[in-house]
């Protein structure tokens, strides 16, 4: 069977670098098992010829209307695969799935009829969110980062930017390179629509939000920088741990030094 990334270099390049963070996300430790998901808007690499691509797979239900998607194309980490499968053999292990005219169901239309990862409908709706506001954003990202996990344990990080102020304090370049900090989500249902919602709220003010207990969710311009701004933060969480563990609490930049930072760099914050 030809693959869709046959003759498409723009198209192959976006896969590869998918596979590239998934490998990235196992041999961080992050995706054990099936753990994690990704999912990118691969809608402005396809071409008439994909788009007169039949369906491989039944039509099938998103479970809520997005109209921002109609006839959108995305990549999907498929239920139950592994990321570090994923790495090696992308489209084996994820799909490409089409939209329908009526933003609420879609089918598989490449290459292989993985069916896509259950957190599906809560990556589609950011994605639906980003179009909505015009945002550049096409990536979406979830995975496990050990030592971010650790500290959300701690019932005093988890109060509104108190995390993002450690982690910030940590090393210049992770105020540098996330410079929203990290939003913060308490404990909810894995895989629930009140997750999903709360994600999506918290994803206005933070481009990485923290599901206590559970891991990360972020979002990027692709693939590779929302691997990049969670790579940053779980940095300056193992600095922290690290120092913790030697037996003191680690100073790091004062306020004053991290407000010359957001000047000196014209960040946002």
């Amino acid at each position: 069977m030809k693959s869709i990334l046959e003759n498409r270099p723009a198209l192959r390049g976006v896969i590869e670098k998918i596979a590239e963070v998934a490998g990235y996300l196992w041999q961080n430790g992050w995706a054990e098992r099936n753990g994690g998901n990704i999912t990118v808007n691969i809608t402005k690499y396809v071409d008439d010829e994909i788009r007169a691509l039949p369906a491989i797979s039944e039509v099938k239900q998103i479970g809520v209307a997005l109209p921002q998607l109609k006839g959108c194309y995305f990549y999907c980490k498929g239920t139950g695969k592994r990321m570090r499968d994923l790495a090696r053999w992308p489209m084996s292990n994820g799909s490409v799935i089409r939209i329908l005219d009526d933003c609420a169901s879609y089918v598989i239309i490449a290459d292989e009829p993985v069916m896509p990862t259950s957190e599906l409908p809560s990556h589609l709706t950011v994605h639906n969110h980003l179009l909505e506001k015009g945002s550049p954003y096409t990536a979406t990202v979830h995975t496990h980062p050990i030592e971010l996990v650790a500290m959300s344990h701690n019932r005093q990080f988890l109060e509104k930017d108190v995390l993002t102020n450690i982690l910030w304090s940590m090393i210049p370049e992770t105020k540098a390179f996330c410079p929203l900090g990290l939003g913060i989500i308490p404990y909810t249902l894995p895989g629930s629509v009140e997750l999903a919602d709360t994600t999506l709220k918290e994803l206005d003010d933070y481009d990485v939000v923290l599901w206590e207990k559970h891991g990360v969710f972020a979002q990027g311009l692709d693939v590779m920088d929302a691997f990049d701004q969670i790579d940053v933060l779980s940095k300056s969480a193992k600095i922290y741990i690290n120092a913790r563990c030697m037996g003191f609490e680690p100073e790091g930049m004062s306020q004053e030094q991290m407000k010359e930072m957001s000047v000196a760099f014209n960040l946002p914050k």
